[in-house]
């Protein structure tokens, strides 16, 4: 685990203690390895970021996402990497942007499971504010593209989200509407 007890504890003492929702996710075979993929060193976190610009957040897209579909820029530290190194990095990475975070929402330990298999999974959950830059990923490799978007338009990113067969963005959905209820 990179974001290690003590971390978390540090952040929560700057940005606030969140609410904890454990949720079950169903995933594919192949989802289930691809998760287990991206465990190298033994990462079981992620964070997500809610980048507001005025009333608008800052959305992106992956390369293999149907067109219309977009989510909050998410990512992880790499080992020994400091918490907010990487939170900036990957937001820059992610989004071509600058940020502040500002406060520390949600937490969500979630549980990729396939079968009798599960992977237990941390999802920290943040707001932050735009503070400069070109809304475009740097990191063309993984984002194909970034955007504002109302909040409202999540609506539409979940329909579409519907449509698939796909646990892992079932569960960025879900994870949508519980962050609504913190916002």
């Amino acid at each position: 685990m990179y974001f290690t007890p003590r971390m978390i504890q540090l952040v929560a003492d700057h940005y606030g203690y969140p609410p904890a929702i454990a949720m079950n996710v169903p995933v594919t075979r192949d989802e289930y390895d691809f998760i287990r993929s991206t465990q190298s060193y033994g990462r079981c976190h992620d964070f997500t970021l809610y980048i507001f610009k005025g009333n608008q957040v800052i959305v992106n897209a992956k390369h293999h996402y149907p067109k219309g579909l977009y989510r909050a820029p998410s990512g992880g530290l790499k080992p020994g990497e400091d918490f907010h190194e990487g939170v900036y990095r990957e937001a820059y990475e992610e989004t071509g942007c600058k940020i502040e975070l500002q406060k520390y929402i949600l937490q969500i330990n979630a549980y990729f499971s396939c079968g009798k298999k599960s992977i237990p999974w941390r999802t920290h959950i943040f707001t932050a504010k735009y503070k400069s830059g070109k809304i475009k990923p740097v990191d063309i490799r993984e984002i194909r593209e970034a955007k504002l978007a109302d909040l409202s338009e999540f609506d539409e990113y979940k329909k579409i989200i519907a449509t698939m067969e796909s646990g892992g963005l079932s569960y960025r959905a879900r994870l949508h509407d519980e962050v609504l209820r913190f916002l």
